[in-house]
């Protein structure tokens, strides 16, 4: 029975620990951007949904944006074909691109029924539906990787139609340019334009390491936090590099662009996202603006 006790007494003080962010993040907008290896599996998809159920369950307003690359790569290669980089982009070609659509339309729709299953009403949607983004064709140094787009406008009114009204809105990223022509997205250049769009609170990226690194090859240099200038520090510096090096621009911009917090987790930790956010010390790297107190209470 003591020993049933001490388990009692912990849970209600891991409750206790959460009750201020619950409290200071009510009804704020959170957005999530999920996919990479944390994607690879159905035991981690059910890990993050019932995280950002439980978010939206306590009083945040989530919203997902995600990924599909692995799948798109794996329906690229059935059909014969290689999947193509340049500089960590995939060149998408036509074919590629009515892969890649199909492919992310299959996710997002997955995602929406796990959500369902947990009770809470989902809606997926595309960046081409309501106009939700608008893009131009992005290069790659000069470099054409084809039906790539960047965002060039965000009109977030479907997002707070889906919120006001009480759905959890999932969003692949596919937009549209003037002449109505389709381009795949980087899911966190996408989830970046949505959350300033939006105001969001927070910014989640969930990916395959546990936070950033000033050297990913010793696990002592893990940075728990630090603000947009010690992250330009960091990129100037060049000590940052491949995939991290697009992900900490995002990260900065969006503290810059008046997201309060933007954190950078393993999204193959279980429950990462709720470890992040509501607890004090948290278990990857937060970013904030520049002046904003890192050592009080509520840094999460």
């Amino acid at each position: 029975m003591e020993k049933d006790m001490e388990q009692f007494l912990k849970k209600a003080e891991v409750l206790i620990e959460a009750l201020p962010y619950i409290q200071k993040y009510n009804r704020k907008i959170i957005v999530v951007k999920y996919g990479g290896s944390a994607m690879s599996n159905e035991e981690f998809q059910r890990n993050v949904i019932k995280d950002v159920t439980l978010l939206k369950l306590v009083g945040f307003k989530p919203i997902i944006v995600h990924g599909g690359g692995k799948e798109i790569s794996k329906w690229v290669n059935k059909v014969g074909k290689e999947a193509q980089f340049v500089n960590g982009l995939r060149v998408t070609d036509e074919e590629t691109m009515e892969i890649a659509e199909m492919v992310l339309g299959k996710v997002n729709k997955q995602l929406v029924s796990m959500v369902e299953e947990l009770g809470i009403n989902a809606i997926g949607i595309s960046g081409k539906d309501g106009g939700l983004l608008k893009v131009e064709k992005k290069y790659s140094n000069g470099q054409d990787i084809g039906f790539v787009g960047d965002v060039t406008e965000v009109n977030p009114k479907i997002l707070f139609d889906l919120l006001e009204k009480d759905f959890l809105p999932i969003v692949a990223p596919i937009g549209l340019d003037d002449a109505c022509q389709t381009y795949n997205i980087n899911a966190d250049d996408a989830a970046c334009a949505i959350a300033k769009a939006v105001s969001a609170e927070k910014l989640a990226f969930l990916t395959d390491i546990e936070g950033v690194y000033r050297d990913i090859n010793d696990k002592s240099t893990f940075i728990s936090r630090m603000t947009a200038s010690q992250a330009d520090e960091l990129i100037n510096g060049g000590m940052i590099g491949g995939g991290m090096l697009p992900k900490l621009n995002n990260c900065t911009d969006a503290i810059k662009s008046g997201v309060s917090r933007v954190h950078i987790l393993d999204g193959r930790i279980p429950h990462s996202l709720l470890l992040e956010i509501f607890t004090n010390t948290g278990i990857g790297t937060v970013f904030v603006a520049d002046g904003d107190e890192l050592h009080t209470a509520l840094t999460q």
